[in-house]
């Protein structure tokens, strides 16, 4: 039978502890420049406010040429993207205006377009409106939904396996969150209420991959603790190791389809899962383990 991880595999994972720290200290880094160059994340109309239009037309146009048409019929500023996941010919237009009117926006709208194109060869197909003071009270509930959901992995690894686990998971988690972010921040993706919801997911998969590997970790303290601390981490690691890969793999698997074949409204969803799989379980082994190694060669615990 064919085994994609075979059994007794003895690689020296916490060897190479610091070439992962390096490696995700780069990531992380080039992603808070971009960040920063980019003055926070590329927020949509659920934390910023304004309008979001899907327009669909039918034959692909020049995006110059709708964003005259706005502009002309009075609605300066925003901005057009195509919806290629969905097709030629589908665009999406930003609004920084929050319109409480859809009838009347869709009436200006259609009235702009209709200067610049037959009224029989498009159609307004969606209309989001978020006030400011709304995405602004999203915003603050999404970062602290996200702060409550570490302190309390944080209370809970303590309770059930030890500080210093609880340490290295939510350091992993940190890991994931911010690598994600940067991604996102280079591909100038919209952060919306879906890719929040996506960092959430992001967070429960890290955690619960991180989890299984403390779990093993325990079960391997008793029958190795005459053993190195290191030594016992690899075997743990290396026991682990083909649970973490299949898991991941048909976890990428379905996301991937989903995000060839999805459509357009879960394409960004879909693509920060799978970053944020990737690095996920790449950090269950490379940050938490190693995490939990440092920790436990600068405060010792005296007994195993």
């Amino acid at each position: 039978m064919f085994e994609l991880i075979k059994p007794g595999t003895k690689i020296d994972f916490m060897k190479r502890k610091w070439i992962g720290f390096l490696f995700s200290g780069i990531v992380m880094l080039v992603g808070i420049v971009s960040l920063i160059l980019h003055g926070g994340p590329n927020y949509g109309i659920d934390f910023a406010g304004g309008t979001l239009v899907q327009v669909k037309f039918a034959q692909p146009v020049a995006i110059d040429v709708i964003r005259e048409a706005l502009e002309e019929g009075g609605l300066a500023g925003g901005s057009v993207q195509g919806f290629e996941a969905e097709g030629k010919g589908e665009y999406l237009i930003r609004l920084q205006t929050s319109a409480t009117d859809l009838g009347g926006l869709s009436t200006t709208i259609k009235a702009a377009l209709t200067k610049q194109f037959d009224e029989k060869s498009f159609e307004v197909r969606r209309i989001e409106i978020v006030g400011p003071k709304v995405g602004k009270d999203l915003r603050t509930k999404g970062i602290l939904a996200t702060i409550f959901a570490l302190i309390a992995m944080l209370i809970y690894i303590s309770f059930r396996f030890d500080f210093r686990f609880a340490v290295g998971g939510v350091v992993a988690v940190f890991h994931d969150v911010i690598v994600t972010l940067g991604v996102l921040s280079l591909l100038n993706i919209e952060f919306s209420i879906l890719i929040l919801a996506a960092i959430l997911t992001i967070v429960g998969y890290s955690i619960n991959d991180t989890i299984v590997v403390y779990d093993r970790i325990r079960e391997n303290t008793p029958k190795m603790r005459r053993e190195p601390f290191e030594k016992m981490l690899n075997v743990t690691v290396n026991e682990t190791l083909s649970r973490t890969i299949l898991t991941g793999m048909s976890t990428l698997m379905v996301l991937i389809v989903l995000f060839f074949m999805g459509g357009g409204v879960i394409h960004d969803f879909t693509l920060t899962l799978i970053v944020g799989i990737i690095f996920g379980t790449y950090s269950s082994v490379y940050i938490a383990s190693a995490t939990v190694l440092v920790w436990e060669n600068k405060f010792p615990k005296k007994k195993r």
